[in-house]
């Protein structure tokens, strides 16, 4: 039980119930104990009560519950809390990678505005790394293969090409649109977007 007391494995979300977070079990219950937030004893859509730490120790296990073993009792470990003061919703931005340049451009090579499919494409530094050109939102756009070639360490004017739009970071996003559900918890899937 003690790996299970340090994954993150409860979800977090502002006093608004909008998804902000994820904790560990073990931060959870300080969090309950100091009453910076409050356990969501959930049993279906149509009962969702949030319980302070007091109340959160009477909670009866069930059999598909995690729990913790204390000298006096066993104390289930919620799956989603509450948080009591914090209302905004962070933003992130998403993380700089291939896979994201390509989600960002839209599939599409931002020379030619030709739609890629995997394996035509790649990423081209508009100014080429061997002149100094950084390797980030910047200077990174998705381009085929053939042009990439033709373009080789030339900047986009030098071989009279033209970008479709100049390429900038994406806009950031709720939090809620990059936790991820990875254990599979049915009760996070009511407050996720995924």
């Amino acid at each position: 039980m003690t790996d299970k007391l340090y994954q993150n494995t409860v979800l977090v979300l502002n006093r608004n119930w909008q998804a902000v977070g994820i904790k560990s079990p073990a931060d959870t219950f300080s969090m309950l104990m100091t009453d910076a937030a409050t356990g969501l004893d959930i049993r279906g859509l149509d009962y969702m009560v949030p319980l302070r730490w007091e109340d959160w120790l009477t909670l009866p296990i069930e059999d598909d519950d995690l729990f913790i073993q204390t000298v006096n009792r066993k104390i289930k470990i919620p799956k989603v809390i509450i948080l009591s003061k914090f209302d905004r919703v962070p933003k992130k931005r998403p993380r700089f990678s291939q896979k994201n340049i390509w989600i960002r451009d839209g599939f599409t090579c931002q020379y030619t505005g030709k739609k890629l499919r995997p394996g035509e494409g790649n990423i081209d530094h508009v100014v080429p790394k061997s002149r100094g050109g950084d390797t980030n939102w910047d200077n990174c756009v998705l381009s085929c293969k053939k042009v990439n070639a033709q373009k080789g360490d030339k900047t986009p004017e030098e071989v009279g090409l033209k970008l479709l739009k100049k390429p900038t970071p994406p806009k950031e996003l709720p939090v809620t649109f990059y936790i991820l559900n990875k254990h599979n918890i049915k009760e996070w899937d009511i407050f996720l977007k995924n």
